[in-house]
């Protein structure tokens, strides 16, 4: 599986304010930019968090990318990943409507009754690990799955984790002209942070786009 996290972030590495609500930080062409990624990806991934604070639907918004999706013998939209090892995803939430598939990635704890929920929902639980996500387990079921591109769009937890168990291939950053600060305001990679070991990357492109600058590496 190819993972390719993307995240929009403040010129000071902030994702949101401290009252983490969803903030404009690139314009039209970055928009488009992901939606393209979108697009290009079998599924796109956010943290519960992310679901909770936007609503977002992960959907292709495109039309013609999507009938471009559909000539090749594919869903019109990518599936849809919610990481959610704390419970927290509501039944009513727009990813679980029936405009893709969705799975639901749960640790061995979760309820029974909430994962019957889900189902009923429409969503495919996937559990794994005692208490929280095991992160490498789910992403290699959803290969399994089919999932050849994974694109994931945060938040600052479910990235960190990725990057600590070693998953992320690309990493492809909006940094907008907006300063937001704030020590509780959530980052791209948040979580308890490393000391020792460092992911390293290699910056392969620098974009202007809108009035930020889109920044590309490798892992």
């Amino acid at each position: 599986m190819h993972v390719v996290v993307n995240a929009a972030m403040s010129a000071d590495g902030k994702l949101s304010s401290r009252r983490r609500e969803q903030i404009a930080i690139s314009g039209a062409d970055d928009f488009d930019r992901v939606d393209r990624l979108r697009a290009d990806s079998d599924a796109v991934m956010v943290g519960v968090g992310t679901v909770l604070a936007d609503d977002p639907s992960l959907t292709v918004d495109d039309p013609d990318r999507q009938a471009a999706r559909t000539s090749e013998g594919k869903p019109a939209n990518p599936a849809r990943v919610v990481a959610d090892s704390r419970v927290r995803t509501p039944p009513d939430a727009r990813l679980l409507d029936d405009q893709a598939a969705t799975y639901l990635l749960v640790s061995e704890a979760a309820p029974t009754d909430f994962i019957e929920e889900m189902e009923e929902a429409g969503a495919y639980v996937i559990a794994t690990g005692e208490d929280r996500v095991d992160l490498t387990t789910a992403l290699a079921k959803l290969e399994g799955e089919g999932v050849d591109q994974l694109m994931v769009e945060g938040g600052g937890e479910l990235i960190a984790g990725l990057f600590a168990e070693g998953l992320v291939d690309e990493l492809s950053v909006f940094v907008g002209p907006t300063i937001i600060g704030g020590r509780d305001a959530p980052t791209l990679a948040d979580g308890d942070g490393f000391v020792e070991e460092f992911p390293a990357l290699t910056l392969q492109s620098v974009e202007r786009v809108d009035d930020g600058v889109l920044l590309r590496w490798t892992v």
